[in-house]
């Protein structure tokens, strides 16, 4: 299995299921692509159907569903994700996520601004456990 191989360290640091569902979609996008960034990016776009990434893992999403606007179009136009934020959950949940990681100010935060401030927080939380 090429995917065990290539394991991304925030995907290792997730469940099972996070890891088959990555592993899974990037072997078969190997065969279909070849070995490579497309199979990365199919294999992550597959994970954030169902996960989305809170501090330096990936946790299951309560729905399922594509996870910000560039998931939902489906094809790579230029545009960034989320990064793996479920922008797309309600300002609640992101609140609670916010909660979660200890963002400072996130009661006075729009959607949008915890979506950043999130986002944000999994980069350092993935840097500090990579070090």
């Amino acid at each position: 299995m090429p995917g065990r191989q290539e394991l991304p360290s925030t995907v290792a640091r997730s469940s099972e299921k996070a890891q088959r569902t990555w592993i899974k979609a990037h072997d078969s996008a190997v065969e279909s692509y070849g070995e490579g960034e497309r199979a990365h990016r199919t294999a992550f776009s597959a994970l954030k159907h169902s996960f989305e990434k809170i501090g330096d893992h990936w946790e299951a999403k309560e729905e399922k569903g594509p996870s910000d606007p560039q998931a939902e179009r489906g094809t790579p136009e230029g545009t960034e994700t989320a990064g793996g934020v479920d922008a797309n959950a309600s300002k609640e949940h992101l609140y609670d996520v916010a909660t979660r990681l200890e963002i400072e100010g996130r009661s006075r935060m729009t959607k949008d601004e915890l979506v950043d401030a999130i986002g944000k927080a999994n980069d350092r939380a993935t840097a500090r456990a990579r070090s």
